[in-house]
């Protein structure tokens, strides 16, 4: 598993690379694509989220490890498309910040949830994060390239949640699952946080 693990990931990171470099002329498509690749990036809710969607998943283990990343990043451009659309979705900044309330509990308490439940809520949330990143796009970007940039990033930011739990699963069985909680505690909190608009 720990080989076809790195293999995914070095996978992942060779392919986004030529869109990457692709993205730093930042003209025509190139610029829909870096808007659509930095805006995932620019909040703190988004990149704990999607880290904590890749730790869930590494948690999880066996299918779930690409999975859970997959169902986030599909579902997330249809809620995408929908936000682009102008199609009106209640509570989107609060589903956000909720995302990173759950997730981080979920691997505080290292809950090993059925995969068709762990994917349910992965997609719920994947909605909320997508229609944000849909309602946010800017008039003159192309619109295909955009959902590409925030599904690339998103997916990157799976994969550093994915060699994270690889990571610190490899500092031992005891040390590791307490710090993979401690991250889901401090996730949960800066989500609380979040919520509050304390941060």
């Amino acid at each position: 598993m720990k080989s076809a693990l790195k293999s995914g990931l070095l996978t992942l990171a060779a392919t986004a690379l030529p869109a990457v470099a692709y993205a730093h002329p930042a003209i025509g498509e190139a610029a829909g694509f870096s808007h659509g690749f930095a805006h995932p990036m620019s909040g703190l809710d988004h990149i704990l989220a999607m880290v904590m969607v890749g730790i869930f998943a590494f948690q999880l283990g066996g299918r779930a490890t690409w999975l859970a990343p997959a169902t986030f990043v599909l579902v997330m451009a249809l809620g995408g498309a929908l936000g682009v659309a102008g199609i009106n979705l209640p509570f989107v900044e609060t589903g956000i910040a909720l995302s990173v309330v759950v997730l981080g509990a979920v691997i505080a308490l290292n809950v090993k949830a059925p995969l068709a439940a762990a994917l349910g809520v992965i997609g719920l949330f994947a909605v909320f994060h997508g229609h944000a990143h849909g309602a946010e796009m800017p008039e003159d970007a192309s619109g295909a390239a955009y959902a590409a940039g925030f599904m690339v990033a998103t997916a990157l930011l799976h994969a550093a949640g994915l060699a994270l739990g690889y990571i610190i699963g490899r500092a031992g069985e005891r040390r590791g699952a307490f710090v993979t909680r401690a991250a889901g505690s401090v996730a949960t909190i800066a989500g609380v946080g979040i919520l509050a608009g304390l941060i």
